[in-house]
């Protein structure tokens, strides 16, 4: 059975495999939201919206082949895979990376960047984390529900923003085309005749006007306009009917102080992409949180499903042992109380079963919410998790000095890693901070021209000493033809001081401020990653021998058990005395369960606090941002659950323990 097994999670595997690499030569290109939509073929595609595909909340085909005779078959690699592929804090935590692009394309145009959530998502309940109906930690939003670096901080007044970004006010960097196109009629009346040699000046105008605008991260603002128009009036004292004007003029401007320099005009598309680098790493912190949850989950899972059985063979033995005192009472050698006492016993013991059974259906619900998408299926929805693992103890305990265990969280840890990342984007803003502390001086310049052509109005009227016109019929070229012949430009100096200079000095010495605060946090973490350690070291050793000492103390409470049912059926003892026994074998062996599973969860929060999750259970962390496992992960020290050993059962005059 195991091997069809085998047979048939290859098969899947290659089958999504497959589908991963259709599905990735198809949507490669639509995910790049980093990248602005080329205006070539399709002129209007800069301005048409995107549309993000509706998200999926199909589970996997993974989970349906695991369901068997409707029993959910489920091993820790399997529960891992399907975690990877299904669960929806990690679908939510996708979504980050999409986002993050998203400000990379904004800050090419010189906008500053919107931020991104980068906390954990932990919105599955159970695993330690959460309580049931719990939806998550209030945090950053949707897309994180943990505090994370650089992030927001929360005040008197409410949130509390950051000196991030601070700095001289950048340009836009999109290339900007204007135009005024329009016809204008104005009918103006007069109160003399002098000017326009009309009781009413009727006016038509023609306009078309044109301008570019783009800045550059020198600091750069490079302007160009062009202006037309074509004026015509039934003004006697108007020498050109209609009136064609042209003009243009370029303009130029260069920060000299403030705004000066590539690395100031350019520090949003630094910290976005620097916050791009934390969306990733916060992503693998993201997949060791849920990863290490559903280990947790499954242990758990495993406890109760033990548990249950530990009980079911108290309650066996209980029963076993009222039926012994029935036969002894019907041959007269026992008290009739003394099936009084047996009965209690097994009442006692199938309320604890009772309990235990409610205790597995919860972690079996918990089990099945965090590896699927969703239980709309009623086959699933209905079907009880088996766990097909155990857990296996160790014969030697790997011993590694605890400071190469602290030097391999320093360089794992994804904290460190974001923390680090953090500081770079505040010495972005510090600098830039500095920048924005010096007065405004510009270099200005422009130059332009202005020709003038049209029709010599034949109804011009001489005015006093006033020449008449030279006969012209020119056009709309001959206005543009003239441009050159009459230049016009200008270069100077645009200074603005202020005199107090406190808002960037505040600035200034709050981004200081804030990045010698960033430099201690990360010491600080250094420090806690190291406390991590030792205690997570020191926790493994201590649950192995708890783990020893409960399973000698089973030992002996089966011993105990043995000899007092003896003693009961010589008649030198009483049911009391067994039942009592009896509850101590049943503490052994629940006291067992507990420190084999706090045993096995030390041993995953010390891969944590390492920063090895996933090297240890072999997960390809392209796996997980893709959704589809096409490499199974592996968990150590796991062995299948028939060959795990099997606690040894007491003797009970010919009593055989049940097992679920």
């Amino acid at each position: 059975m195991l091997g069809s097994i085998r047979v048939q999670t290859a098969v899947i595997s290659i089958a999504l495999l497959v589908i991963s690499i259709v599905g990735s030569v198809g949507t490669a290109h639509a995910q790049e939201y980093d990248k602005a939509v080329p205006a070539f073929p399709n002129i209007f595609a800069p301005y048409e919206a995107r549309e993000v595909p509706k998200p999926n909340f199909v589970n996997s085909m993974r989970l349906n082949q695991m369901v068997r005779d409707g029993k959910l078959m489920l091993s820790l690699d399997d529960a891992l895979a399907l975690a990877l592929e299904n669960n929806l804090d990690l679908v939510i935590a996708r979504y980050n990376r999409p986002i993050a692009d998203t400000d990379i394309l904004r800050t090419k145009s010189g906008a500053n960047v919107r931020g991104v959530n980068t906390g954990i998502v932990q919105g599955t309940p159970g695993g330690g984390v959460g309580g049931i109906g719990n939806t998550g930690a209030g945090g950053g939003g949707a897309g994180g529900t943990s505090a994370a670096a650089g992030g927001a901080g929360t005040g008197t007044g409410g949130l509390v923003s950051s000196t991030l970004g601070v700095g001289p006010v950048i340009d836009s960097y999109d290339p900007a085309f204007v135009s005024t196109l329009g016809i204008q009629h104005a009918n103006t009346p007069q109160s003399n005749t002098i000017v326009a040699g009309v009781p009413a000046l009727l006016q038509n105008t023609t306009t078309g006007n044109f301008g570019y605008q783009q800045g550059f991260p020198t600091g750069t603002l490079f302007n160009v306009t062009f202006n037309n128009s074509r004026v015509t009036s039934n003004s006697v004292r108007t020498t050109l009917v209609p009136q064609l004007n042209s003009n243009f003029l370029i303009q130029f401007r260069q920060h000299l102080l403030t705004g000066l320099g590539v690395q100031s005009n350019r520090r949003f598309m630094v910290i976005a992409k620097n916050n791009r680098e934390i969306v990733d790493v916060a992503f693998r912190q993201q997949v060791i949180f849920t990863t290490t949850q559903v280990q947790n989950l499954y242990w758990n899972l495993v406890s109760a499903y033990e548990d249950v059985q530990a009980k079911q063979r108290t309650v066996s033995l209980a029963q076993q042992l009222e039926t012994n005192n029935r036969r002894q009472v019907e041959v007269g050698t026992l008290a009739a109380i003394e099936v009084v006492n047996a009965q209690a016993q097994v009442a006692t013991a199938n309320q604890a079963l009772i309990a235990s059974q409610i205790n597995l259906q919860l972690q079996q619900v918990l089990m099945k919410n965090a590896i699927t998408r969703n239980e709309s299926d009623p086959v699933l929805a209905s079907a009880a998790v088996i766990p097909t693992d155990r857990m296996q103890l160790p014969s030697v305990e790997a011993v590694v000095p605890t400071q190469d265990l602290v030097n391999e969280a320093l360089q794992r840890r994804t904290e460190i890693i974001t923390s680090r990342i953090d500081l770079s984007n505040r010495q972005v803003s510090k600098s830039a901070a500095r920048n924005a502390l010096r007065p405004t001086l510009d270099l200005v310049a422009n130059y332009g021209g202005t020709g003038l052509s049209g029709v010599t109005n034949p109804f011009f009227a001489v005015s006093g000493n006033t020449l008449p016109p030279t006969p012209q019929n020119g056009g709309y070229w001959d206005a543009l033809s003239s441009l050159g012949s009459s230049p016009n430009y200008y270069v100077g100096f645009n200074l603005s001081i202020p005199i107090l200079n406190r808002s960037a000095q505040a600035d200034q010495i709050r981004s200081e401020l804030e990045y010698r605060q960033a430099e201690v946090r990360l010491q600080q973490i250094q420090n806690t990653i190291a406390i991590d350690v030792r205690n997570a070291q020191y926790a493994v050793q201590q649950n192995r021998a708890q783990v020893e000492a409960a399973q000698k103390a089973r030992e002996y409470a089966v011993q105990n058990l043995d000899a007092e049912q003896k003693k009961l059926a010589q008649g030198i003892t009483t049911t009391y005395n067994v039942t009592q026994t009896l509850s101590n074998l049943a503490i052994a062996e629940s006291n067992l369960v507990n420190a084999m599973t706090a045993y096995e969860q030390s041993r995953v929060q010390l891969d944590v606090v390492t920063g090895r999750t996933l090297d240890s259970l072999g997960i390809d962390l392209g796996d997980a941002e893709t959704g589809v496992v096409t490499k199974m992960p592996h968990v150590q020290n796991v062995v299948p659950a028939e060959k795990a050993a099997q606690p040894v059962a007491p003797a009970a005059g010919g009593a055989t323990p049940q097992n679920q």
